[in-house]
């Protein structure tokens, strides 16, 4: 029987119209194409699976590891609720110039439009621009027949809220949040395992590789946006050296915030799930079974639920975020 180790994946690289080149120059990202905008650490999306880039399970796709190990990959909890299907997506996103304004539907939704879950996500900033900006919900409570009007005369924008944004700023993006990365940010997203996402706005602008504009999902969006306004929407938190700080609790993923100098002691024993690591500052080994595997900015490590304990080292603080469910 196969022992299970950190597991590393080659990630899968997305063509954006909108990317620029910090994935190449900020993350470290070995890719040779033009605007790639996003690298898939971690997915199961069906046609975009990343594949295991080390050790004896080498070229395993995630489903091809939870039907052979079930549980031990993913805990006992997550098996029973998603069987076979990893339910996360976890990413790197780079934006040059802003998204598309969109919005994604909720599990409800989803499944009853398209058979997938729901996207409920969050983005911590890893860098950012001066003035650099996200777009996050609406500035003031509007209805279904304002928003339509404000799409029509393209005046979307006005009555949606925005967010200068620099490092460590986090957001939390429920499904139905209407919501756009601008330009200059660089970012990591997890998410629910879906790639369901309504566009509402573009710019009008042309996708060069197929010189039209891109598809608008006007009507879909209608019913999955929630249009009230929250009076704060980004997350609050504060850090510990060597701890794991709450950072964004949701009933689909949780994410800690770890701030790492020195040695430290991961025991996940009492924890039924796997983890993800994501590196979103400096550098770290990572020892399990006296085997250290390095963690470098830009790059993500997943424990198979059987893994207790780890052992994590930085020399100068580093910053992780942990990622259960």
């Amino acid at each position: 029987m196969t022992i299970l180790y950190p597991l590393k994946f080659n990630p899968v690289y997305s063509y954006r119209i909108w990317a620029g080149d910090k994935l190449k120059t900020l993350l470290n990202k070995k890719y040779n194409e033009d605007l790639i905008g996003e690298s898939w650490e971690i997915s199961d999306i069906k046609d975009n699976e990343t594949r295991v880039a080390n050790g004896i399970l080498k070229n395993k796709t995630l489903k091809e590891l939870i039907t052979e190990h079930k549980t031990d990959i993913v805990g006992e909890k997550n098996y029973k609720l998603f069987g076979n299907e990893f339910p996360l997506l976890i990413k790197f996103i780079d934006a040059k110039t802003p998204l598309s304004i969109q919005v994604h539907p909720d599990d409800d939704l989803a499944k009853q439009r398209h058979n997938s879950f729901g996207k409920n996500e969050m983005w911590y900033i890893m860098q950012a621009d001066k003035d650099a900006e996200l777009i996050v919900g609406f500035n003031k409570n509007t209805n279904k027949k304002d928003y339509s009007s404000h799409v029509k005369n393209n005046t979307i924008t006005n009555i949606l809220n925005h967010e200068k944004v620099t490092k460590g700023d986090t957001f939390y993006i429920p499904a139905g949040r209407v919501h756009a990365i601008g330009a200059g940010v660089l970012l990591a997203e997890i998410q629910q395992k879906s790639d369901v996402t309504y566009r509402i706005f573009d710019y009008n602008r042309i996708d060069n590789k197929t010189g039209k504009t891109r598809e608008l999902h006007t009507e879909l969006a209608l019913d999955a946006i929630d249009y009230n306004a929250d009076k704060n929407y980004k997350t609050n938190y504060t850090t510990k050296t060597n701890t794991s700080n709450p950072l964004v609790h949701s009933p689909y993923f949780k994410t800690n915030i770890v701030e790492i100098q020195g040695k430290l002691k991961m025991d996940y024993s009492k924890t039924d799930s796997f983890v993800i690591y994501m590196c979103v500052e400096g550098a770290l080994t990572l020892t399990h079974n006296a085997i250290t595997y390095q963690l470098n900015i830009g790059e993500t490590i997943l424990l198979p639920a059987a893994i207790n304990q780890v052992q994590l080292q930085a020399e100068n603080e580093s910053r992780i975020l942990e990622v259960t469910l």
